[in-house]
């Protein structure tokens, strides 16, 4: 990896390319601070020169990264990897009603775009970064149509943003020949790791829960407004084992009393946190079987994001038939920091 000295400039639209980043503390309620203000896409923008000045490319290309959804944790959290190990590009898609408009991250300015501004918001980014990869953790509403604009500018993705309609966003992708996009529920590591063994058991041992059933209790921060895209893919998988349990029966945890006091989260991941536990019994209730995975914060899925970014980057780079991935395919590439 090369490691280059900040690099900026501010063009008549507005965008700036910024390198550089200070290596922050990673804790899912440490926010960067949000800048209130009258910018506009469009507008020069002044960017702060970042504390340690570095960025790093995989060979001798810059990777640009651009992160929709903010301020939304999810996005807050990815957008902070980006800016310690790559360039994050100073433009991200918001929601119409979202009240700020730019962020402080790791020490650069990034401007928020809204909906009515997304299209040439995404052209302008296209052409002002080469290769830029868009990250999307932005809404269940929202996501389908961003996907198709991503494909229409050429922008390779990865897609976290659960609830949308994932086969038209396949569809979309495989329309626009040499565009690349990496579509899970689930951007953890470990996380993906279980699935992929629910996934390996369901295919070796098809039927072995045959008569079993099934409690899912899944725990998220108020502010998802989805069930859980992992939730889906393991009952996927206990479904393939024998089990008949509807997704629409998981029981969905999204009060923070009970989180607290029913399901263990402590106080200072409520904003953040994915709790899951499958629980089956056999027919005569003798058998019990429970698998769980809490995750605390978000940077197990931030990181593993990025990784999903530099994974793309170099699809792109080999060319090759296959367009749409997955994060196993990330975990059996062996690319995951």
């Amino acid at each position: 990896m090369n490691v280059v000295d900040e690099v900026g400039f501010v063009n008549g639209s507005g965008l700036a390319a910024v390198g550089g980043g200070r290596h922050g503390r990673h804790g899912c309620c440490d926010r960067p601070r949000l800048e209130a203000g009258t910018k506009g896409f469009g507008r020069s923008m002044t960017v702060r020169a970042p504390r340690l000045g570095v960025r790093m490319s995989m060979g001798d290309e810059l990777i640009y990264i651009m992160v929709n959804g903010m301020p939304g944790g999810m996005a807050l959290e990815t957008a902070e990897a980006v800016a310690r190990r790559h360039t994050l590009v100073p433009v991200g898609l918001t929601g119409a009603d979202v009240g700020v408009t730019s962020m402080e991250i790791e020490g650069n300015s990034v401007e928020l775009v809204r909906p009515d501004e997304r299209d040439q918001a995404l052209k302008e980014v296209k052409e002002k970064y080469p290769g830029v990869v868009a990250i999307d953790f932005t809404h269940p509403t929202a996501v389908n149509g961003n996907v198709e604009l991503y494909a229409k500018y050429g922008i390779d993705s990865i897609i976290g943003t659960t609830g949308g309609d994932e086969e038209a966003m396949r569809e979309a992708v495989m329309r626009s020949s040499g565009v690349y996009s990496v579509i899970a529920p689930n951007m953890g590591k470990q996380i993906v790791a279980f699935q992929a063994m629910m996934k390996s058991i369901s295919t070796e041992f098809p039927g072995c829960l045959s008569g079993y059933t099934m409690n899912v209790v899944e725990s998220h921060q108020s502010t998802k407004a989805d069930t859980s895209g992992t939730a889906k893919a393991v009952i996927n998988s206990f479904n393939d084992m024998g089990v008949d349990f509807p997704v629409d029966h998981v029981e969905k945890v999204r009060t923070e009393a009970e989180q607290l006091d029913r399901m263990g989260v402590p106080m200072k991941y409520l904003k953040g946190h994915a709790y899951h536990t499958y629980t089956l019994t056999s027919p005569d209730g003798t058998v019990t079987l429970e698998f769980k995975h809490n995750v605390r914060g978000r940077l197990v899925y931030a990181e593993g994001t990025v990784d999903a970014a530099e994974f793309l980057v170099e699809k792109r780079a080999l060319g090759g038939d296959q367009q749409i991935f997955n994060m196993i395919d990330i975990l059996r590439s062996g690319k995951m920091q």
